[in-house]
């Protein structure tokens, strides 16, 4: 969320104190992230420096529940909740859910380029997480693969849309050229990705717990060179290809060439058998999924918010040669 949200710093101060005994000196409203249900704050406590997120709208636990384990388990890389005075993860604030993490001092994936090193400790984390045996009462909460057309459906929509209509606002009017100037790609990711779904679904491959979001964005470096994977709000089971579509997918800053992530990434994570119609499905999917979830960012956000101008520019940029739609469809070819 780019836009602070309508809820004073001193109600958000309370809360840290009520529910973690903590004493905020000062707190610092974050402009970061695509997600308009998300806010984040950096808090100054007497226990440190914290990441305060606020979650507007229905809470699902497992993004919170999920990292504990791992870090449980000795993950490293990945940053566990603080713990509530009551004993949980979690606190309710008004209409939002508040969660409370360290704060990792440092720069992101797209801020700057993975090292050998970091590369070889992602690789080393997924493949961690990716063994790890869940209990069974949390495994059976967790949404598993179902190779859904939900999203590719959603891009036709807004494909006829963006044919039918004219649009007065300059940023909707934007979009609806961007789209109909790239819908041979789109159409044929589209389509891509419904053939490998379907095919796909018939083989059931074995599945995983996958963080299934690890983009630049969502690796932190810290001051001591050392990796953070952060952000469990898309955790899934899934085949393992669902994490391993992004090194080498385009959504890693563009510092290395894809073959050099994929290369980098598989040292750490060892030799493993790729499913290539796994990798070329879930690399159409998540390109599919973005062109849906930024057009709904666009048309359905009010014409003076922020954060359109932004999903606009994000997704421009997945067009460009050698990006995510090109990687994409080439995977696999």
């Amino acid at each position: 969320m780019l836009t602070k949200p309508a809820i004073d710093d001193t109600t958000i101060a309370a809360c840290l104190r009520d529910a973690y005994g903590l004493d905020a000196a000062a707190l610092a409203f974050l402009p970061l992230g695509a997600d308009r249900n998300t806010a984040v704050y950096r808090a100054e406590t007497d226990a440190g420096v914290l990441f305060v997120k606020l979650r507007g709208g229905p809470f699902d636990d497992l993004p919170v529940r999920v990292p504990w384990l791992l870090r449980q388990h000795g993950i490293e890389p990945v940053i566990a909740p603080l713990v509530t005075r009551a004993g949980a993860l979690w606190t309710r604030l008004d209409r939002f859910t508040l969660t409370v993490f360290p704060f990792v001092t440092g720069r992101d994936g797209s801020e700057t380029p993975l090292s050998e090193a970091h590369w070889h400790a992602l690789g080393r984390a997924l493949r961690a997480i990716h063994a790890l045996e869940l209990p069974a009462d949390l495994a059976a909460r967790i949404q598993r693969e179902t190779y859904s057309g939900a999203w590719r459906e959603k891009v036709r929509g807004f494909l006829a849309l963006a044919a039918e209509r004219s649009f007065a606002d300059p940023v909707s009017a934007d979009l609806a050229a961007l789209l109909l100037r790239e819908r041979p790609a789109i159409e044929a990711l589209v389509r891509r990705a419904d053939a490998l779904a379907a095919s796909l679904a018939a083989r059931a491959l074995p599945a995983v717990l996958c963080h299934a979001d690890i983009h630049a964005w969502n690796v932190l470096i810290d001051p001591d060179d050392a990796l953070y994977i952060v952000d469990w709000d898309t955790v899934t089971l899934a085949p393992k290809e669902r994490d391993l579509m992004f090194p080498g997918g385009g959504l890693f800053g563009g510092w290395r060439s894809p073959h050099e992530e994929e290369a980098l990434f598989y040292a750490g994570y060892s030799p493993a058998a790729v499913d290539r119609d796994a990798l070329a499905y879930y690399r159409c999917e998540r390109a599919v999924q973005d062109i849906a979830e930024f057009c709904a960012q666009i048309l359905y956000a009010e014409p003076g918010d922020p954060d359109r101008a932004n999903s606009l520019r994000l997704l421009s940029g997945q067009f460009r040669p050698g990006q995510v739609v090109e990687l994409a469809l080439r995977t696999g070819l």
